[in-house]
């Protein structure tokens, strides 16, 4: 269980995890997710709606990006199945509580269906908005990433333990070694939710809210500032809207530094006990889950990261001036150029501009940049396993910008529109 920032992973070792996904070839992901989609299927997932679609398609989604972050099956099949009993956000029960656990349990495990069931009757606003993101503001996180990381390092390298350190002190706070109590949505009664197991609902949320939000959930929340504070009511917003980007990056950017904070906090308890006994009488607590790996996603510089909410909605705006302009006009590609730019800089953390961006250095011939943006934008598009701009899908950006990088290193581009339209060949 790490926490530090990793090395900038090898593009194709990133790729060659995501390719059996883009393939369609679910047997070499897991033997039996091929079967596991048919019970889905089988009991009406790909007829109910979701914001982006079905709702098996999100399932789908959920496990990918899970997958993809390299965390543990149990996690990644409670992504696949993550509101089977339906749960406080959606009414989406596929399967019965009183008659299906049985039936679930039989077809993903014990653990995966223990999480899965958890997660549909913990209150998960509250769990997770209420009691944890807003409890903290973004220079608090940034803060206490910094410190935390130091405290690990120390922990790790002179058995250095301080557990009144102001972020570790609001860590337990908040969410106290032996776990939190929350309601149970339906019945009132008080479950006990482990430290380790909250972190995976941060995680899996954090998969949940890339996948599906975007500008349509902003118009219904009237999500103006970008914060994702759920205080809005907008119950006449269209669906699917104008499909521009959602202002969520803020909230999951915060989701993924209490997770990493969680996580620091575990490696360093770990790390006391382990030096406390000696090492040789060290023994896992099941009843803290510690059985649980918790894993830091690729995503905003492995969780170290606060997107802060303005530049995430100026960085939008400019993202989204850039493709809404006519390209017709003169000058088309270098207002384009000066509107991508300026939003990677206030938001690095999304491929969809280094994309646009490399277009349109091929535009203009300039190949090693081309190629440098497209390579940026293919990792960081990966990474999510999730588009950022959903009016096409993540296997479409992932197969256009591979087109792109093959240019930029053949350095060749049409000058004609049916060139344009005879691309599409990958290697």
């Amino acid at each position: 269980m790490g926490s530090s920032p990793s090395p900038s992973p090898n593009l194709s070792t990133v790729l060659d995890l995501a390719r059996p996904f883009l393939r369609g070839e679910l047997e070499n992901i897991d033997p039996n997710l091929p079967s596991l989609i048919a019970v889905l299927k089988s009991v009406g997932a790909g007829e109910c709606w979701h914001k982006h679609g079905s709702f098996l398609d999100h399932l789908i989604d959920i496990y990918k990006i899970l997958k993809l972050w390299k965390a543990p099956d149990p996690v990644c099949l409670c992504g696949l199945f993550h509101s089977a009993y339906s749960n406080s956000y959606v009414n989406l029960a596929i399967f019965h509580p009183s008659t299906g656990r049985d039936v679930v349990r039989g077809h993903v495990g014990q653990p995966a269906e223990a999480l899965i069931h958890l997660f549909c009757v913990v209150p998960r606003q509250t769990l997770i908005h209420d009691d944890l993101l807003f409890k903290y503001s973004d220079q608090e996180l940034v803060e206490h990433l910094d410190r935390s990381e130091v405290s690990l390092r120390k922990a790790k390298e002179g058995g250095g333990f301080d557990g009144e350190e102001e972020w570790r002190r609001k860590v337990n706070e908040l969410v106290p070694e032996d776990g939190v109590v929350v309601k149970h949505i339906k019945t009132g009664d008080e479950i006990v939710v482990s430290r380790r197991v909250v972190g995976v609902f941060l995680l899996m949320t954090m998969a949940d809210f890339s996948d599906q939000l975007f500008g349509f959930q902003d118009e219904l929340f009237c999500n103006d500032d970008g914060r994702l504070e759920f205080r809005g009511n907008n119950v006449a917003a269209l669906w699917p809207g104008s499909g521009k980007p959602g202002l969520w990056m803020n909230s999951n950017s915060r989701m993924g530094a209490v997770y990493s904070l969680i996580v620091r906090e575990e490696e360093i308890l770990m790390e006391q006990r382990k030096r406390d006994c000696g090492g040789s009488g060290f023994v896992v607590r099941k009843e803290r889950d510690e059985d649980i790996e918790l894993v830091v996603p690729p995503v905003f510089s492995f969780c170290t990261k606060v997107l802060d909410a303005k530049e995430q909605l100026e960085a939008r705006d400019m993202y989204w001036e850039a493709v809404s302009s006519d390209a017709s006009k003169e000058g088309y590609l270098e207002r384009a150029e000066e509107r991508l730019l300026g939003c990677i800089e206030k938001n690095p953390f999304v491929g969809e501009p280094h994309v646009l961006l490399s277009q349109v250095y091929l535009g203009k011939k300039r190949f090693a940049e081309a190629e440098r943006e497209a390579e940026r934008g293919l990792l960081l598009l990966l990474q999510w396993g999730s588009p950022w701009d959903k009016r096409m899908s993540w296997e479409g950006w992932i197969a256009w910008v591979r087109v792109l990088l093959m240019k930029s290193q053949d350095q060749s581009w049409p000058d004609a529109s049916w060139g344009i339209l005879n691309l599409g060949l990958v290697r």
